[in-house]
């Protein structure tokens, strides 16, 4: 592969727009170091697949540490480093959603040593609401596996005289306003046009807030509902102090085979949560690649790590990286037109 270079315009504008964003000492060095990789020639490093990995692996993680994005990353790198006998190194960005580590990564040499963990904030849905975002999901970044997946619960509180999805619908209804949800940041946007749920949450008063506030918030009454991924609730729902009215999955979760579906509960068509999928920078060879989704259909299928992760209730998909190519393009049919 040839070198990769990238234009002293565009680098600047990279630059700028990074300094206004990070607001601390130690993430402008953290970018630093990225920018320099971003930068390595293609052939400073072998892409032979018989000589893959011979150098430090670096994997961007849109999000805060100690998150689920951030356990299937650390679970992958801990075990690629096993594997292979070079370091894997994990980097925390969460800055604008993870869109800042996003763009970092699509402009890095593409010779499989420098990973992304994606997830639907900066893989599908910002580039959809922001498409002036200095990357394409889709162009800039070579699929390599998905590895996890996290069904979207809809969640009350225990005292709540909420119990079954209809009720939530009827409550909407009839006091528009009344009724306050917490979600990921996502809104409706999740929701197919044509659901009844949809104009139940564009009913209600809507907070946005970080994972560890949420599921607090609701115990206290501070709001009526909320939408969250089932490994966040879970021991609260088995413990009672929240009640689940419905999972946003086709299926039942094995975790809470208890708690209906939607489309169970009478909401047709309403599937939504937390994906994870490995991206490498597009033009990545394709004998990389491979490698890489090898490691990951092996590292997820390891005893000890299906038991700790789906335990959680997470699911763990295996496939390759045309199938991972192509439920990515069934989301962003299913998300355009929502925003």
């Amino acid at each position: 592969m040839g070198e990769r270079r990238q234009g002293s315009g565009s680098q600047g504008r990279l630059i700028k727009e990074l300094r206004l964003r990070t607001r601390q000492g130690r993430n402008v060095r953290r970018i630093g170091l990225w920018l320099a990789l971003a930068t390595l020639p293609a052939g400073s490093v072998s892409v032979h697949a018989q000589d893959f990995p011979n150098g430090p692996i670096h994997i961007m993680v849109g999000a805060a540490p100690g998150g689920l994005i951030d356990l299937f990353a650390r679970t992958y790198a801990g075990k690629l480093q096993e594997r292979s006998g070079q370091p894997v190194l994990v980097e925390n960005n969460s800055v604008a959603t993870g869109t800042i580590g996003a763009g970092l990564v699509a402009k890095s040499a593409p010779n499989g040593y420098t990973l992304i963990m994606g997830h639907p904030a900066n893989m599908t849905i910002w580039p959809i609401i922001n498409p002036k975002l200095p990357y394409d999901p889709r162009k800039d970044f070579a699929p390599i596996a998905l590895v996890g997946k996290a069904a979207n619960l809809l969640l009350v509180a225990k005292g709540s005289p909420i119990h079954s999805v209809q009720e939530l619908i009827a409550a909407a209804k009839e006091k528009p306003g009344s009724l306050t949800y917490a979600s990921q940041g996502l809104g409706p946007i999740w929701l197919p046009s044509s659901s009844s749920l949809r104009p139940v949450l564009r009913r209600c008063t809507y907070h946005i807030e970080a994972p560890p506030r949420r599921s607090p918030n609701l115990m206290a009454g501070q709001v009526s509902f909320m939408i969250d991924t089932v490994p966040f609730n879970l021991s609260h729902v088995r413990s009672g102090t929240l009640r689940a009215l419905a999972v946003a999955d086709g299926v039942r979760s094995p975790v809470l085979p208890d708690v209906p579906t939607m489309a169970e509960a009478g909401v047709p068509n309403v599937e939504g949560g937390l994906w994870l999928a490995l991206f490498a920078p597009a033009h990545t060879p394709p004998a990389v690649v491979k490698y890489l989704n090898e490691q990951a259909q092996e590292i997820f299928a390891l005893p000890d790590v299906r038991q700790r992760l789906e335990s959680q209730g997470l699911v763990l998909p295996k496939g390759s990286p045309d199938e991972l190519a192509k439920f990515l393009a069934a989301e962003d049919k299913a998300l355009a037109g929502r925003h």
